[in-house]
């Protein structure tokens, strides 16, 4: 049943590629929300890891380990977040290279403020093998959102 349009109802309107394509800042909004979920997840199993599981096991089975639980969960996120908006191929990768950037800048300031290491020292660490593990973990974590997102037929 039909009913006519109203000032309480007024008629819809049609799909078109401008109403299906967010602005830019909304791709901005939603690689700080992947971010903060993610980054908020990972720091709470990185402290897990490190005072349990690395004292068993070792720091680098112990790395080994967290990455697939957080690539699961960077997997899980990245497709409610972009499930229900359209999201060209772009703004799906400006998504996920937001949150990685959050995430170096995070991570540099953490191993300062935590650690003690100066920025250099910092960097220099992620050359190392466990430092090539959890950088190689959240370079698949940035590209889960052009991953889970890019799975639609309309996509351009």
């Amino acid at each position: 049943e039909s009913f006519p349009p109203s000032p309480l109802r007024p008629a819809a309107r049609p799909v078109t590629d401008e109403l299906c394509r967010p602005r830019p800042m909304v791709a901005i909004l939603t690689g700080l929300v992947y971010f903060v979920i993610i980054f908020g997840f990972a720091f709470a199993m990185g402290v897990g890891r490190t005072l349990v599981i690395a004292p068993l096991l070792g720091e680098t089975a112990a790395v080994l380990l967290e990455i697939p639980i957080l690539v699961i969960a960077s997997s899980f996120v990245a497709r409610r977040i972009t499930s229900n908006r359209f999201f060209t191929f772009r703004q799906l990768l400006s998504i996920g290279a937001i949150a990685f950037t959050l995430t170096m800048v995070s991570e540099a300031l953490l191993a300062d403020v935590i650690r003690g290491q100066s920025i250099p020292q910092w960097t220099a660490s992620l050359t190392k093998p466990l430092g090539l593990i959890g950088l190689g973990g959240q370079l698949i974590s940035a590209m889960m959102p052009t991953l889970q997102g890019g799975g639609r037929k309309d996509r351009r």
